[in-house]
Formats: C-alpha cells, sequence, structure tokens
C-alpha cells in the first residue's frame, strides 16, 4: 500500500527514536524526514496487503499493529504484533519481493513512510542505515526461530504464559503497582491468532492466569503480568 492521503513531516525527534534510524547524525535524519510523510490512522486499517509490491518502507511513530497472514481456510495467523520505533517492509526494500504478509493496526496508529527508491539511496550514503536493516532482520529471525520452538514444543498454556511475557518485554510498563503493563489492546480472537490456538483454549489459559493472580485483563482488552516468574516457568 502506498498511502495517498499525506500529512505532515515526521519529527527529527520521532525517527531517531526508532530502530531503523538508531545511530543516525541529526543532518542525516532532517535529509530523510524531507522525504517522508505522516499520517494517523484509526484501529483496523489495513496498512499492507499480503502479495502487493513492497515499494514503500514505514516507521511506526505511535501505536501498534499486527502482522497477519490469511490461510486458505479464511484463517489468520498473526505473526508479529509491532509498536512504536520498530518498521514495516525491510524485507521487500532488500529483496524487492512481493510483500509476505498483510499489515492492521490494533489501535490508532501514526505512521511516517518513504518509497523504496529513496530509501535504496540513503543506504548506499549511510552505512549505518543497512547495519541498522540487517540488525531488525537477525532480530526478526530470532524471534521467529523462539515462535517456531514454542509452537513444536510447548502447550497451550505454555504458549500463552511465553507471548504475555514476551509483549511485556518488548512494550510493558509499570503500572504504579508493581504490575507490568502490556498497552496494547489484543482480543482474544487476536491472541488465538498469535499462539495458534483456539480462543476456547487461550480463554482457558487467560482465566487460569487470573485465578493464579498471575495476570489481570482490562475492559479495554489490555493485560498486566503481576507475576512474572510464575508465568516463565509455565513456559
Amino acid at each position: 500500500m502506498r498511502p495517498t492521503t499525506v500529512s505532515m513531516l515526521p519529527e527529527v525527534e520521532a525517527l531517531a527514536e526508532t530502530a531503523l534510524f538508531e545511530g543516525l547524525t541529526t543532518e542525516h535524519l532532517e535529509a530523510m524526514r524531507q522525504h517522508m510523510r505522516r499520517k494517523t490512522f484509526p484501529a483496523g486499517t489495513n496498512i499492507v496487503t499480503a502479495e502487493q509490491p513492497g515499494d514503500v518502507l514505514f516507521v511506526i511513530l505511535r501505536g501498534t499493529v499486527k502482522v497477519q497472514v490469511e490461510q486458505l481456510d479464511g484463517s489468520e495467523v498473526i505473526l508479529a504484533v509491532l509498536g512504536a520505533g520498530q518498521s514495516i517492509g525491510e524485507m521487500s526494500m532488500t529483496d524487492r519481493l512481493v510483500r509476505s504478509a498483510s499489515v492492521v493496526t490494533l489501535d490508532e496508529s501514526t505512521l511516517a513512510w518513504m518509497d523504496r527508491a529513496t530509501f535504496a539511496g540513503y543506504q548506499q550514503l549511510i552505512p549505518r542505515l543497512l547495519l541498522n536493516v540487517a540488525v531488525i532482520l537477525s532480530n526478526r529471525l530470532r524471534v521467529a526461530n523462539a515462535q517456531i520452538q514454542a509452537l513444536a514444543t510447548q502447550d497451550v498454556y505454555g504458549r500463552v504464559a511465553r507471548q504475555i511475557l514476551s509483549l511485556a518485554d518488548a512494550y510493558g510498563k509499570d503500572d504504579g503497582k508493581g504490575g507490568r503493563l502490556i498497552p496494547l489492546r489484543l482480543t482474544q480472537g487476536d491472541f488465538a491468532n498469535l499462539v495458534g490456538a483456539s480462543r476456547v483454549r487461550v480463554n482457558q489459559a487467560l482465566v487460569l492466569f487470573k485465578d493464579q493472580h498471575y495476570v489481570s485483563v482490562d475492559a479495554g482488552h489490555r493485560i498486566t503480568v503481576h507475576n512474572a516468574d510464575a508465568l516463565a516457568a509455565r513456559c
């Protein structure tokens, strides 16, 4: 998807806080932002569609998105949940193939984007940019390997516990009461698609963890971790 409605230029400070542009000089960031645009999308917006040309690179400035693929039976599998500071589309920028998955906003999200040709030009001029892309892709591979291992070796309870801890590690914030709030709106359906299980089984795991006071879930489907050690022991 190439956005058709553009907004303001992204701020240099916001770009500097993303993994893709980490370590770049202010001069480089200022030059690059002139070729970027920024827009806020409502929850449920399809930002990227699988099999479409990957001609745009996105960075998430605020909000969260889910990366998903559709199965032959119409069901969806969520491959990852990405938040502020992360990017979308590095693979297409590197191999020039079509998008491998779809990306949908989970809540109101602000994204900035740059077209492939411009990004490729800056990769030639700024070696640190190439390094950052390599680090991002390496981290994604490690996460994918861990996910595969969990699906192959753990039951649903272990997979749910592992995913909660992973999200808490990536996005968790101190709730002021000794807990770790995951500020993402993940429905049971989203969670089921993320861990490769049915909603019923995921609900059973969450109910057990809530009853044992490992976690709590608010009305907005946001999870707070109260006993990370117990969850870690379960997975």
